[in-house]
């Protein structure tokens, strides 16, 4: 049976050349970053140059990048911390309704600490309005956090105009880049982005490392205390192998970015194209401004973990939401946001593409997700 994984949103395979880069810092080069010997030296030069590495891709300055175990951890540290940092001047922070939910139940701890939390409605696409984010802006105001683009639905927000409002307002500004780095072009500076959040395992790296970019200035409190690694920003011993495959995966993607965003959109465009001619089928999110790599539909009248089942069945690895929440039986609350019923929600299907998928993959998808769909619709008592 053919196999297809279609599901790199959730995560992604760790690249060869990365596991090659990271091998000797398991066991050779194996000294811990902080000591004074040359073993403790050798871990040190790799991590500064792998700091480097991450901060070039989003035009940074090394001393900005802070390593972390993840995404979820740099989203908490940045909004947790920059909320206790500027308690005194205030507690309102603003996020949207379509978060992950590493920004979302962190939002959710700060309220019950008393801090309050304006969540931004987005349109049908998706996608958040500048204009009624500045519309939200209070004399208190502490941070804002709006993701680049959304996990499930693939919509790229506005984040450059989002961080001209948040800059002239002196706000800061965090956005969650789990989904855009490596993938599209990401320019800190340019775009006006305070705090950045990265994770490797999405773009061919190991899990359990990341990073967050703190713009020099910003005032932010650690979360993790300790020995003081990482300027104090992130006390513990460094993954050094982890960074290394990290700054592996980052170089990697960013030499291929131009082309392989081009031909992930062409496969993305035409399952697309072709999905939409089953009845009673739509696209969800932002038609054109969306991820390379993402397709997000939804069938009336059937489940998507039905759908997810059977596509298994054929060798098929998709989701229906988001990888974190998809064994909850409540529906997305993305696509609740963009305007979807219940019922509605519960019959999307989430097809991320990789830089290993042919068109041959698409095409078998294609034949797949036709055949799923017409015997669940066979099955259905609505369908009718």
């Amino acid at each position: 049976m053919k196999r297809v994984y279609m599901d790199h949103a959730a995560t992604t395979p760790v690249d060869a050349r990365v596991l090659e880069a990271m091998q000797p810092y398991f066991s050779v080069k194996y000294g811990n970053a902080s000591s004074l010997h040359s073993f403790g030296a050798e871990a040190k030069q790799a991590l500064e140059e792998s700091r480097e590495t991450v901060a070039k891709a989003i035009n940074a300055g090394n001393e900005e990048i802070v390593f972390t175990s993840g995404g979820t951890e740099s989203d908490n540290t940045a909004i947790q911390g920059v909320a206790w940092a500027g308690r005194d001047k205030g507690k309102h922070v603003i996020t949207s309704r379509i978060e992950h939910h590493a920004v979302l139940h962190t939002c959710e701890q700060l309220e019950k600490m008393g801090f309050e939390v304006t969540y931004l409605k987005v349109d049908k696409t998706g996608t958040v309005d500048p204009s009624e984010l500045e519309k939200s802006i209070r004399r208190d105001t502490i941070l804002v956090t709006i993701m680049h683009a959304n996990n499930e639905v693939g919509t790229i927000e506005p984040i450059k105009e989002i961080g001209e409002i948040t800059r002239k307002n002196g706000i800061p500004f965090h956005t969650d880049a789990v989904q855009t780095f490596g993938k599209i072009p990401i320019d800190a500076k340019d775009m006006n982005i305070d705090l950045l959040s990265v994770s490797s395992h999405k773009l061919y790296g190991p899990k359990g490392v990341g990073a967050l970019y703190i713009r020099k200035g910003v005032k932010i409190k650690p979360m993790m205390h300790g020995g003081g690694h990482e300027r104090g920003m992130r006390s513990g011993t460094e993954n050094v192998a982890g960074i290394v495959g990290l700054a592996k995966a980052t170089g990697l993607a960013l030499a291929s970015m131009p082309a392989e965003a081009e031909r992930q959109a062409k496969l993305r465009d035409k399952l697309i194209k072709n999905i939409l001619t089953i009845k009673d089928s739509w696209l969800n999110g932002h038609p054109t401004k969306r991820l390379p790599n993402n397709v997000n539909v939804s069938f009336k009248h059937i489940e998507g973990e039905s759908i997810l089942l059977m596509l298994d069945e054929k060798g098929i690895a998709a989701s229906t939401g988001s990888a974190c929440s998809s064994k909850s039986l409540t529906p997305s609350h993305v696509l609740t946001a963009i305007g979807l019923k219940p019922q509605e929600a519960h019959g999307s299907l989430r097809l991320t593409l990789g830089k290993d998928n042919s068109e041959g993959d698409v095409d078998y998808a294609l034949e797949a997700i036709e055949d799923v769909v017409a015997k669940l619709r066979k099955m259905s008592p609505f369908a009718r």
